[in-house]
């Protein structure tokens, strides 16, 4: 076979696999297949899965809820954490830590008893939480105070306090030493060196506006990037180019990424679950906007089951606004946050 022959049957044989795989993920078929009241009051933010163990974290209000994954019932719960937001889990050290966004720390728990084992202080609105493996090192992202802070989990102290010249978002890292940063207020993603605490890069997200979300390809180098201008991009996480942007819901708050099916997901504060599709790594669908629940932005998705979770509450019109706050929030009615599972 000479090599013109043989290109173009490469050729033909990807575009049968593509079109298998788009006909597979056309199905769609998410839904809403469980809800399960919690009867807590206020407000909620990130949910995190601790897989091996089948935990599943809910932060909200002033502590954290511990779920069994499977049944949904109550293990226990983490008290004493103001605005807390993000859960890291490092089980070879026995501990996990929670970003609190008010004042600004990062509070330090035992996973087998849940109790409380130190309180690192960091900065304003300490949100999105990561630990990246090549340098051994726990980030968060702080968004009033625009940097991050770097902790050595060996001995729970700050590290650093990295300025990243803008509103930081969500973050991941690509497990080879680098993290990736989208900057809210500036329509930016960075790129940091962990080890060095440097910024490499600084990309343009154009025509994505107010990112929120983020999720990583790693075998591919592909960074999928939820905007609030109802768009997903797919960023190249090598060069910094948008391979592809694709419509989703509004208000998204959440992006994850499923490997095995190489599907992305985007939980969308107006209601929707919307479902993206790898045909190849320069080349995505959307299967579906699935329905959910009216305020489920945020999630954690599930590599056993291939569900979702998430979580939302009831919400009620709040008063007339004085003249000094045009635009007050709806607020959480009493006793109604709930946690959904979605699947198909």
């Amino acid at each position: 076979m000479n090599k013109v022959a043989a290109f173009l049957l490469v050729v033909v044989l990807a575009s049968l696999l593509g079109a298998a795989r788009a006909e597979e993920a056309g199905k769609g078929g998410y839904k809403i297949i469980k809800k399960v009241h919690l009867d807590r009051d206020g407000g909620w933010d990130f949910l995190t899965l601790d897989n091996p163990s089948r935990r599943l974290y809910v932060t909200h209000a002033d502590s954290v809820l511990v779920l069994n994954a499977d049944t949904l019932k109550p293990v226990g719960t983490i008290p004493g954490v103001k605005r807390p937001h993000g859960v890291l889990l490092l089980p070879e050290l026995g501990k996990g830590y929670i970003s609190s966004g008010d004042p600004g720390s990062i509070v330090v728990f035992d996973l087998k008893t849940l109790k409380k084992l130190a309180e690192i202080p960091s900065r304003k609105d300490t949100d999105v939480i990561l630990y990246d493996k090549p340098s051994g090192r726990i980030f968060t992202f702080n968004g009033d105070s625009r940097d991050a802070t770097v902790v050595d989990p060996a001995t729970d102290k700050v590290v650093k306090f990295l300025d990243l010249g803008g509103a930081p978002e969500f973050a991941v890292s690509d497990g080879q030493g680098h993290l990736f940063d989208n900057l809210e207020d500036k329509n930016r993603v960075l790129r940091i060196n962990s080890k060095t605490l440097k910024i490499e890069r600084n990309w343009e997200l154009k025509p994505g506006e107010s990112p929120s979300g983020m999720a990583m390809d790693t075998k591919h180098h592909r960074l999928f990037i939820g905007c609030r201008n109802r768009m997903l991009v797919v960023m190249n996480a090598v060069n910094g180019k948008v391979v592809q942007t694709l419509p989703i819901g509004g208000q998204v708050d959440a992006t994850a990424f499923d490997p095995d099916s190489a599907t992305v997901f985007n939980s969308c504060g107006d209601g929707t679950l919307s479902v993206v599709r790898e045909d190849f790594p320069n080349q995505y669908h959307v299967v579906e906007d699935a329905v959910a629940e009216p305020g489920a932005r945020t999630m954690a998705f599930d590599p056993k089951t291939g569900f979702v979770f998430s979580a939302t509450a009831k919400t009620e019109a709040p008063p007339a606004p004085p003249n000094e706050t045009p635009k007050p929030r709806r607020r959480i009615v009493p006793g109604t946050l709930e946690v959904l599972v979605i699947g198909r």
